[in-house]
């Protein structure tokens, strides 16, 4: 349970105020959309998402340890993080 718990409060953190969340926000601010279908589609999108993830995760688990993916992940978000930062300053 405690895996459980660590792995949705990591997830539901993570997503707060990302793109999809404010997409998801937009499609549910018009008025002619029904909100119990904005709802469905956007929780089947991140389902589907997410099974990506988990089957490329199991994947890349054959080949990789856990420290060197965990190290791979980390510099990635080190590199966008990187990327948007310098992307600020351009467009100042």
């Amino acid at each position: 349970m405690t895996a459980f718990l660590s792995i949705f409060v990591t997830v539901f953190l993570a997503e707060l105020g990302d793109k999809t969340q404010l997409a998801t926000v937009l499609f549910a601010s018009d008025g002619g959309k029904s909100k119990l279908m904005v709802f469905s589609a956007a929780a089947l999108a991140l389902i589907a998402a997410t099974g990506l993830a988990v089957l490329a995760g199991a994947a890349a688990d054959k080949w990789l340890s856990a420290l060197p993916l965990k190290l791979i992940a980390g510099a990635g978000f080190v590199i966008i993080g990187g990327l948007m930062i310098l992307d600020h300053f351009r467009a100042a």
